[in-house]
C-alpha cells in the first residue's frame, strides 16, 4: 500500500454528477472511484459543499456492493489494524461487535453478550460511540460495570488476555471514520459511514463480525457484499435485523440470523418467534439498572435469556472454526 498521502483539494464535481442524479437516475461508482472518493473524504480533502451533496446523494441512492466495497476499502486502510498478542493463547478467532445505536426501549445487552463470550477465551472487540442522545449506550453501560474503556490498542489487548472484552470507542479505533460519521449531527441524516462501521473488520487476522441491518434494502445489499470473494477473505459475518438497532439477539423473540462463510450465506436462525415464556429482565433500561442485572445474569446462568444463551453458542463455534482453519498445518493444507 501507498502510505504517500496527497493533500490536494480532491475534485468530486464528476462524481457527484454521477450519484446525484436522484433515486432512479443516478448510477453507482465502480469499487475503484468509490475507493479514491471515500479516501479523500476521509483525509478532509472534499471541500464542505461537496462533502455534504456527497452524504445526501448517497443517502437518496444508496450504496451498491461495488461502492459499498469501496468505501470499505478505503476506510480500513485508514486506521491501524489490531493484532492478537500472543501471550493470547485461547483458540478462537477474535469476535467484532459493533455499537452504535444503544437502546431506547429494551434494556441494551450488548455488554452482556460481550462478557459472556470474553470469560470463554474469545478476543471480543467492542467499538462504537460513547453516547447517543436518547439511547443508552453499551459504553454508558461498560462504564457501570466498572469495565474499561480502552483508548489504545495496547489497552484493547491487554483486555483480551484477562478474557474481558475490549470496548474502543470509535473516536480511538478510526477517528477518520469518526469524524464523517459525526456529519450526522450537522446534516440531520445518518450517511454511509453509518453502515460502514458496522462492517469494518479491524483485525489483522480473519475475524468474526457480527452486523445488524435495520431496513431491508441493506439486508438485500450486504448479504451480496458478503457473499463476495473480498469479504470472504476478512473472516466471517453474522447478519441480523437489529435489536433496536444492535448485534444481541433480541431476549424476547430470535431473529432470522445468517451466516455468510467463505462467500457462501447459510441460515443458522430461521424465522422470528416469540418467546414461549418472557426471560426476567431488567426493570429499568438505564445503564446502571441494566449494569446491576448483567452482574446477577453472569453469576447466575438461569438469567440469560435463551436467544442470547444460543447466540453465544453459535459464536463461539464459528469463532473456533475460523481459528482452527487459520493454524491448519501446511503439510495438512497442501494434502
Amino acid at each position: 500500500m501507498n502510505n504517500t498521502q496527497s493533500t490536494a483539494p480532491f475534485p468530486a464535481a464528476r462524481f457527484i454528477k454521477e450519484i446525484g442524479r436522484g433515486k432512479d437516475g443516478a448510477r453507482s461508482l465502480s469499487r475503484s472511484d468509490a475507493h479514491d472518493l471515500y479516501a479523500a473524504m476521509l483525509d478532509g480533502r472534499v471541500s464542505d459543499l461537496e462533502l455534504g451533496g456527497i452524504l445526501l446523494a448517497m443517502r437518496i441512492k444508496g450504496e451498491s456492493v461495488a461502492e459499498i466495497a469501496g468505501f470499505l476499502d478505503a476506510a480500513e486502510a485508514s486506521f491501524t489494524p489490531i493484532s492478537i498478542p500472543p501471550e493470547n493463547r485461547q483458540q478462537y478467532a477474535p469476535i467484532v461487535i459493533p455499537s452504535y445505536n444503544g437502546s431506547r426501549h429494551m434494556a441494551n445487552l450488548t455488554p452482556l453478550l460481550a462478557l459472556l463470550l470474553a470469560r470463554e477465551g474469545a478476543p471480543v472487540l467492542l467499538h462504537g460511540v460513547l453516547t447517543d442522545h436518547g439511547r443508552v449506550a453499551s459504553a454508558e453501560i461498560f462504564q457501570a460495570l466498572g469495565q474499561p474503556i480502552c483508548s489504545s490498542i495496547a489497552q484493547a489487548q491487554d483486555c483480551f488476555n484477562q478474557q474481558l472484552p475490549a470496548f474502543m470507542p470509535i473516536d480511538v479505533l478510526a477517528p477518520k471514520m469518526a469524524r464523517l460519521l459525526a456529519m450526522r449531527r450537522i446534516l440531520g441524516v445518518r450517511n454511509s459511514t453509518h453502515t460502514l462501521v458496522k462492517i469494518i473488520q479491524p483485525f489483522t487476522v480473519p475475524a468474526l463480525r457480527l452486523t445488524s441491518y435495520t431496513h431491508p434494502e441493506y439486508l438485500t445489499m450486504l448479504s451480496a457484499y458478503f457473499t463476495t470473494s473480498a469479504a470472504a477473505e476478512r473472516g466471517d459475518v453474522f447478519l441480523m435485523r437489529g435489536t433496536e438497532g444492535e448485534t444481541v439477539a433480541n431476549a424476547k423473540k430470535a431473529q432470522k440470523i445468517d451466516w455468510f462463510h467463505a462467500a457462501t450465506q447459510t441460515t443458522l436462525v430461521e424465522k422470528q418467534h416469540i418467546a414461549e415464556e418472557i426471560p426476567v429482565l431488567p426493570e429499568q433500561a438505564d445503564a446502571h439498572s441494566t449494569a446491576t442485572w448483567i452482574k446477577q445474569a453472569l453469576l447466575n446462568q438461569n438469567l440469560i435469556p435463551k436467544p442470547i444463551a444460543e447466540q453465544v453458542e453459535q459464536c463461539l463455534m464459528v469463532s473456533k472454526a475460523l481459528y482452527a482453519q487459520r493454524h491448519i498445518p501446511l503439510t495438512d493444507k497442501q494434502t
